[in-house]
């Protein structure tokens, strides 16, 4: 057997605790192991097997007894040794006189407030840390909920892994080529570990190189010569950027920015596709971003295209230019309606026809065919007039409108006798405005009403309609209105004494709008008037022109004309009561504030007293 080679064999103990309880993390909780003494006192986990023989028992219950007498007997012998175990008895140590129930009561009540402190306290910190967790919240807004703020405000879809937006114009009609495409991205540029900043937003958008920057379209009015009515220059859709707020959404802004850069591309392009396209008596010129036209003779409109990009200098130098008074929000807003005009014609051209089998289109063009339309018929079916034909009628309107407002302005302040007034009506079309002007004299409103002008300001033209409803249309030009209006306001002056005489009680003997006699005036013509005091003695002749002014005469009885020479033909004295020669009024040295007020206080003078 010393020759056999020998061989391992491994024992493993048995499990000497049983496992009580096995946790969800796979821990196991086992039973302690029971005494020696508890063991065998512990009957009811005793299993009873049959006896093998009939004294069974009785040697069972006699081998515990003797096991429980020795380890008894070595106990008491250790305890007897004092040198690994000792017995001592328990001693209650008496209460102490100052522990009297006061006191035990002031001890239970410290006990219990430091309890329902550390109660508060616990709650207060528990507190305090959902605010915190809260204000983290709203600082960390998760993404999902920022897309779909996105989502309410621009139109977006899922291509592949990639959120792509819309920012074009084709859902309303425009046919612009440019894609307009943004995407969306996840802003992962922060630390979360660190403090995070206020202005934080966990989406941010990309917008294409092309858009990025400011656009605004310039409009400029100028004049070979000085003139009255210019416009001078306007930026239209011009933004600035604003500084971002804590809480605000900053893609919104950078995305309102793009699409308007995109509107002054689309609008710009139109009107350079047009200016090209039409044939006018003096050609459109269109030189890289800049169209240049010329509604009237001498004036040169500018329309340019401005697209700066995000530099701090050109930012700087730009606002530094522009001032509070350059934007024209009207122009502006009807630049808006006509390219929203423009892209409702594309989307009404596209409607279904009917019945199915005829071609596309509105339904007078799908009858060309049956009845047999010749180019002219089709042509006037198409719309002809395009947006710089539009923008070109409005620019003329708005030219003819401020040209007719400062020509009556500068006649006001001008000229204090008569008094002229503009009315000027809040409702207008974008093609036609009109004012109502009144001449009228200081003091003498009630009587003096009798001229009254209706201008109607239409794109090349102006229209006055009088009070009798007589119609005048007078051209572009400043100095035809200009004559006009002083001719008008000559007339008012004769038109004036006329009111004033019957007033009075005098009577008109003459009038006369266009006097033939005297000089003749190089505007207009000059009107003249002739009144009799009530009585017949005095006769008043007044003769006004717009360039030649008042001159005023008085006719007296003869028989107060003592430098009249005597005839031998008149020998009745009858004849001396007729009216002498005129003679001329010094008209400047009356007093009076006003042409009408010195009528008024000459006529008085010659009326006899009753």
């Amino acid at each position: 057997m010393s020759g056999v080679q020998a061989v391992r064999i491994s024992i493993e103990s048995a499990c000497e605790k049983h496992v009580q309880e096995v946790g969800l993390d796979g821990s196991e909780t086992y039973l302690q192991p029971l005494s020696i003494i508890s063991k065998e006192m512990e009957f009811s986990l005793v299993k009873f097997q049959p006896s093998l023989w009939p004294w069974d028992s009785v040697r069972n219950n006699l081998r515990n007894s003797l096991t429980e007498m020795c380890v008894l007997y070595d106990v008491l012998t250790i305890v007897k040794d004092k040198k690994f175990m000792t017995l001592d008895p328990v001693i209650q140590e008496p209460l102490s006189q100052k522990q009297n129930p006061q006191v035990l009561q002031l001890v239970s009540k410290k006990k219990s407030l430091a309890a329902a402190a550390q109660i508060l306290l616990k709650g207060a910190e528990r507190l305090s840390k959902s605010i915190a967790e809260s204000q983290e919240n709203k600082r960390q807004r998760d993404f999902n909920s920022e897309l779909l703020r996105l989502r309410q405000h621009w139109k977006l879809r899922k291509v592949g892994d990639k959120i792509l937006g819309d920012l074009s114009y084709r859902s309303a009609g425009s046919l612009f080529p440019h894609h307009g495409t943004f995407e969306v991205i996840k802003n992962t540029d922060i630390d979360l570990d660190k403090k995070i900043p206020e202005d934080y937003c966990p989406l941010d958008v990309q917008i294409p190189s092309d858009l990025e920057g400011t656009a605004y379209i310039k409009v400029s009015v100028q004049k070979q010569a000085p003139d009255i009515g210019d416009l001078g220059t306007v930026n239209l859709f011009k933004r600035h950027l604003p500084k971002s707020k804590p809480g605000t959404m900053h893609w919104q802004t950078k995305l309102e920015t793009a699409q308007n850069v995109l509107l002054c591309k689309e609008i710009f392009a139109q009107l350079s596709r047009e200016a090209v396209q039409i044939k006018s008596q003096i050609p459109h010129i269109v030189v890289k971003n800049q169209i240049i036209s010329q509604p009237f003779p001498g004036l040169q409109l500018s329309i340019t295209l401005c697209h700066s990009s995000d530099d701090k200098k050109s930012q700087k130098s730009a606002s530094e230019k522009q001032g509070p008074e350059d934007h024209l929000y009207v122009l502006e807003h009807n630049l808006h309606q006509l390219i929203r005009e423009f892209h409702k014609q594309t989307l009404s051209s596209s409607m279904m026809p009917h019945p199915a089998s005829a071609p596309f289109g509105p339904k007078r063009m799908r009858l060309a065919g049956p009845q047999a339309f010749d180019k002219n018929e089709i042509s006037s079916l198409q719309p002809s007039e395009g947006l710089l034909e539009k923008i070109l009628k409005q620019a003329k309107h708005i030219f003819l409108r401020c040209r007719t407002a400062r020509t009556i302005d500068s006649l006001a302040s001008r000229i204090e006798d008569p008094q002229i007034q503009a009315h000027w009506s809040n409702i207008n079309d974008v093609y036609e405005s009109s004012v109502k002007v009144l001449i009228t004299s200081q003091g003498y409103e009630q009587i003096c009403k009798s001229i009254q002008l209706q201008l109607n300001i239409g794109v090349e033209q102006i229209r006055v309609v009088h009070r009798d409803g007589r119609v005048i249309t007078l051209s572009h030009q400043e100095q035809e209105l200009q004559d006009f209006l002083l001719s008008q306001m000559s007339q008012h002056q004769v038109h004036a004494v006329q009111q004033l005489a019957k007033v009075m009680g005098w009577h008109v003997l003459s009038f006369s709008n266009h006097m033939g006699l005297g000089p003749v005036e190089s505007i207009g013509n000059a009107s003249a008037i002739t009144v009799a005091s009530p009585n017949g003695d005095y006769s008043i002749s007044v003769r006004n022109g717009p360039e030649s002014g008042s001159k005023v005469m008085v006719q007296f009885p003869r028989c107060q004309c003592k430098d009249l020479p005597k005839s031998d033909v008149l020998q009745d004295n009858k004849w001396n009561y007729l009216r002498g020669p005129f003679k001329e009024v010094q008209w400047n040295k009356m007093e009076g504030r006003n042409f009408v007020y010195k009528m008024e206080l000459l006529m008085a003078a010659l009326t006899p007293c009753s």
